[in-house]
């Protein structure tokens, strides 16, 4: 579109925006199943992060849902559209220094090498696994329980495939570990990525 010229040059640089953090900006997807424990882990993380003087925001997609991504169904199209909005906000709040922790099922590879090339080198994916079953039995929303008697169609695991990753930086296995193992798994893993950047 030749009428749009993004304003950036006269913006204060990234560099001076972690400087002031204290952190360098990175986005650490976390997706799975819906009841695999993504928003749970992302919440306890967050507040250690917080306790250390961290900032950082999460994304999650419920919650986005009921605002931003509020016009999207569950559609193949749909689901695309509603990664591609989510990874333009992640990139841009990365791009202030932000550790973003972002909590959406991403059910497909296609969607998370999307993701994956609009966020660029701060994306860090991260698979919460666990199996339908298992997450079918927990049902913390009850989604499942509407899945079975049809009242949700398109309904991920079910009636919309999910993928399972060929090659996740990080698995955080949710039927074997507890949250608190898990969160501490993700911080530990952050923390390996930010000891290896200027500003962390």
């Amino acid at each position: 579109m030749t009428n749009i010229h993004p304003e950036t040059r006269r913006f204060l640089d990234r560099a001076s925006k972690e400087r002031l953090l204290g952190q360098r900006g990175a986005v650490l997807w976390l997706y799975g199943l819906s009841g695999s424990g993504k928003s749970t882990i992302a919440n306890e993380a967050e507040r250690a992060l917080h306790a250390e003087g961290r900032m950082t925001v999460i994304l999650d997609g419920d919650n986005l849902r009921t605002g931003l991504n509020r016009n999207l169904g569950f559609s193949d199209e749909d689901r695309t559209e509603n990664v591609r909005r989510v990874a333009e906000t992640a990139k841009l709040l990365a791009g202030q220094g932000v550790i973003v922790l972002v909590s959406v099922i991403t059910p497909l590879r296609a969607h998370r090498r999307a993701a994956a090339e609009i966020i660029g080198p701060d994306f860090h994916e991260v698979y919460v696994k666990a199996d339908f079953d298992t997450c079918a039995q927990r049902d913390p929303k009850g989604l499942y329980a509407k899945a079975r008697e049809g009242q949700i169609g398109q309904f991920t695991g079910k009636d919309s495939g999910f993928e399972e990753p060929e090659a996740a930086a990080l698995v955080l296995d949710t039927q074997t570990r507890s949250v608190d193992e898990c969160a501490a798994d993700l911080l530990g893993y952050w923390r390996s990525i930010a000891d290896g950047r200027s500003g962390a």
